[in-house]
């Protein structure tokens, strides 16, 4: 087989650059390890940037997000038992997110790359990269039982954290930084109405929590828990239990609990690979980057990324420039470590860190309070939140 584009990778960002390539008359074919259902299965985050929806308009599946996704204008800060709201739209201009599960996005994808009949591997087994330094790279695979050689122009790695992409490089040739969190997050989901029609942010004495949602049926909740902590050792009481117990009174008595649908528990960590292009191998979302999700930037900088390669890629293929494949690393990191540096202040700033003592607490008391006295302070909180300028 050969294609213009191999992508590595059936999550948003792998059907979100086929998708906008097929829209330019690029040809791909999407090699993915897993099965279909399983990755319509992943439950994961849901705050979307007007960057990210604009980007899935571009693309032609924006229509059921805008029919069932959630406009938010705004969000509450919870610390010290009382609830602040954060005004996004007075503070930025106008701005605003979009809650929409990344479920639902990954599920528009995967159903307009079908409708227009194009390739996807799913279940490829033993997929291997191969010459990406040279004009003719390839991918290879086996599909059923049989050995595939994919011979393409150019090699897109949208495969996750822990995909081959990433590991078939060099000894040397990326530079890696990381910052593991000492607590991960104990997610539940349940088809309950949210306790509140925006998300709650929670700084408590016990840790922090999220009330967040995936529409006006369905909510989805987090708690902080130490790393050591089993998902099987949480009961659905004892979690409703636990988040009242970090929630203002008012949200506490009005919750809706519930059985869960899903429950999990997901740990926190801050990762760049430097740089994103290796000849003709680029590397996008979480394969490049992962920021922990307290200031639901990783999908969004997975769409930027997208948006970066997409239009370097179809520059090459119809002006013959590479002058946008040359500069797609910089201006990706450029973006990407705004997002890291927003994600790590977010997550010291709302959870409580045992090894800090009591004078952790009060200095992020302190500054909790400062940040929604000050408008400059809620002012810069949300310009991050809604996302940067491209």
């Amino acid at each position: 087989m050969r294609t213009q584009v191999a992508i590595i990778g059936a999550g948003p960002s792998g059907l979100l650059l086929g998708q906008l390539l097929h829209k330019a008359g690029i040809d791909t074919v999407i090699i993915e390890r897993q099965s279909a259902d399983y990755v319509r299965s992943r439950i994961r985050a849901g705050v979307l940037e007007q960057v990210t929806t604009d980007l899935l308009d571009e693309a032609g599946v924006g229509t059921r997000m805008h029919q069932e996704g959630l406009p938010h204008t705004g969000f509450d800060l919870l610390f010290g038992g009382e609830r602040h709201r954060i005004d996004l739209r007075a503070l930025t201009g106008g701005q605003q997110v979009m809650v929409y599960g990344q479920t639902e996005v990954t599920r528009d994808l995967m159903a307009a790359r079908a409708a227009a009949g194009l390739k996807t591997v799913y279940e490829a087994k033993d997929v291997s990269i191969h010459d990406y330094d040279t004009a003719h790279p390839q991918v290879r695979y086996q599909e059923d039982g049989q050995w595939q050689t994919l011979d393409c122009d150019f090699i897109a790695g949208c495969d996750g954290f822990h995909g081959v992409c990433r590991a078939s490089l060099p000894p040397g040739a990326v530079t890696e930084y990381e910052k593991v969190y000492p607590f991960g997050w104990l997610g539940l989901l349940a088809d309950t109405p949210p306790v509140h029609h925006e998300l709650i942010y929670a700084n408590s004495e016990r840790g922090f929590a999220l009330c967040s949602q995936r529409s006006m049926t369905r909510s989805r909740y987090y708690l902080q828990v130490p790393l050591t902590d089993k998902v099987e050792n949480w009961s659905d009481d004892a979690f409703w239990n636990e988040l009242r117990l970090r929630l203002d009174p008012h949200a506490a008595e009005t919750l809706i609990t519930g059985p869960s649908l899903e429950k999990s528990i997901a740990p926190l960590r801050s990762f760049v690979a430097e740089p994103m292009r290796f000849g003709r191998l680029f590397l996008a979302g979480d394969a490049a980057h992962i920021v922990p999700p307290t200031g639901a930037k990783g999908l969004n900088l997975a769409a930027t990324d997208v948006k970066y390669l997409s239009t370097a890629l179809i520059e090459y293929f119809t002006e013959r420039s590479s002058a946008g494949i040359d500069h797609y690393s910089q201006r990706c990191l450029a973006r990407i470590w705004k997002g890291e540096r927003f994600s790590w202040w977010f997550t010291s700033l709302m959870h409580r860190f045992s090894a800090d003592g009591a004078i952790g607490q009060k200095l992020q008391n302190a500054e909790l309070d400062y940040l929604v006295q000050s408008q400059a302070a809620s002012t810069a909180l949300a310009e991050n939140y809604v996302g940067l300028p491209l």
